[in-house]
């Protein structure tokens, strides 16, 4: 029970001591001249291509394509810097004259599967796609036997004469 109280203790205090800390270096005195903050500056969406089918392409792309660094974000809606090479990259493939599926293939050859926000049904696939169903059946057989096993462990008590009666007395009321 002390151990507890005492870990408790502690990360409070810790909390504390942070926080005060923090509050102390922000104390700045009446007298000190304020300083001046520039803005931070602000990320523009990469600018359109001069021809807006080929923009169009790009964005139907790049909306299958997973962003390498943000990894829950498509390559369309990433504002990571990587996420700009990419769809520079993309813009690049596509000027050239290639095909949706050749520019999908040349970004998995380079970054594998793990691009794709769909990957292919493939043996080197099988586990992300048919995974989640086998545990999912596992879990039930396993459960299965267990319950089965719980049923066979527990054995109904007999009823006494007394206990039978007094059964018979209770529906007849």
């Amino acid at each position: 029970m002390t151990s507890v109280y005492s870990v408790k203790l502690w990360l409070l205090s810790a909390a504390v001591a942070m926080c005060a800390t923090t509050a102390s270096a922000q104390v700045v005195s009446p007298q000190a001249p304020k300083p001046i903050l520039a803005p931070a500056p602000v990320r523009e969406a990469a600018p359109l291509a001069d021809d807006p089918k080929l923009e169009a392409r790009l964005v139907d792309i790049s909306q299958e394509l997973r962003c390498l660094v943000c990894q829950n974000e498509s390559l369309a809606s990433s504002h990571a810097e990587l996420a700009d090479d990419l769809r520079r990259e993309v813009r690049d493939l596509i000027r050239q004259g290639k095909t949706d599926q050749e520019v999908k293939d040349f970004l998995v050859a380079r970054y594998g599967d793990f691009v794709l926000y769909r990957p292919e049904v493939k043996p080197l696939t099988w586990v992300l796609w048919f995974g989640p169903f086998l545990l999912l059946l596992v879990a039930a057989v396993l459960m299965g036997v267990y319950l089965r096993q719980r049923r066979q462990q527990v054995q109904p008590a007999p009823l006494s004469d007394a206990d039978r009666a007094r059964a018979q007395k209770i529906l007849k009321a």
